[in-house]
């Protein structure tokens, strides 16, 4: 069974990868294409959001130009990165292990002459595969997109905003993925659940200087495109708290599986 799990689960997610792919390389396209019809205007956007107070802080927008390509990038394109793609991310991660015994494979899966830890670790290989195809496809999209405006290509802080998302993304599909190992049935809703309360975790320590250690707990606390753009650079020591809660993830996944009665 040589990588046979890792291509199974990518033929019975394609569909879904490329939906998602293509919908958020839509998305960030159709942002970048707005740019030049707002450029007139980001003046008064600018000043309209200056003005908002906490709504201004929630999204970073307070340290951001919109007058310029990657400002923008950074808000409207960012979401999009942020938001569909921990979806996907989260979505992969929390059914990669439970789909077994909720879809009543699992009887004709664990019969094969392979271990559960190769179980896991293919099903996992092939989680941080469709991760990494979604966003180099969505990257070269975006570049694509600003190529086709005539804009420069902001290069350092354009890598530096993809590959912060990519870690946002690999951080939540191993928490889930961690989680899956104990549902016997679907948890798309858990999911979902926790990419949206990890977004929101982010807005909150964005808002009040006092919940500012929110940070180290949400993958968005590294990923904040105001943050990238000032100190042209990610936040290592966030970057690597995230990935140990990673690896906690996935070592939780790894000794429950490995125990657990599968019906």
């Amino acid at each position: 069974m040589n990588m046979t799990l890792i291509k199974h689960e990518l033929r019975q997610g394609w569909k879904s990868l490329i939906i998602w792919t293509v919908s958020i390389g839509f998305f960030v396209s159709i942002c970048v294409f707005m740019y030049p019809e707002m450029g007139n205007q980001m003046e008064d956007v600018n000043d309209m959001f200056s003005s908002m107070g906490s709504f201004t802080s929630a999204f970073g927008m307070d340290r951001l130009n919109f007058g310029t390509l990657i400002g923008f990038y950074a808000i409207e394109c960012g979401n999009i990165l942020g938001i569909g793609g921990s979806f996907f991310a989260a979505l992969l991660g929390i059914s990669a292990l439970a789909k077994e015994e909720k879809e009543r494979t699992a009887e004709f899966l664990l019969t094969h002459p392979v271990s559960r830890i190769r179980i896991i670790t293919e099903k996992l290989a092939a989680i941080m595969l469709q991760i990494l195809i979604m966003n180099i496809v969505v990257f070269g999209l975006s570049i694509v997109s600003v190529i086709i405006i005539g804009e420069e290509i902001p290069w350092n802080e354009l890598c530096l905003m993809h590959l912060s998302y990519f870690f946002v993304q690999i951080e939540l599909a191993g928490i889930c993925f961690g989680i899956s190992a104990y549902l016997r049935s679907g948890g798309l809703g858990i999911g979902l659940g926790i990419a949206i309360v990890m977004y929101f975790l982010n807005i909150v320590a964005n808002i009040s200087d006092s919940a500012e250690f929110l940070k180290y707990i949400t993958p968005f606390g590294y990923a904040e495109g105001a943050d990238i753009l000032t100190d042209k650079c990610l936040d290592v020591g966030k970057l690597m708290l995230g990935m140990v809660f990673t690896i906690i993830g996935i070592t939780i996944a790894y000794r429950k599986y490995t125990r657990k009665d599968i019906q």
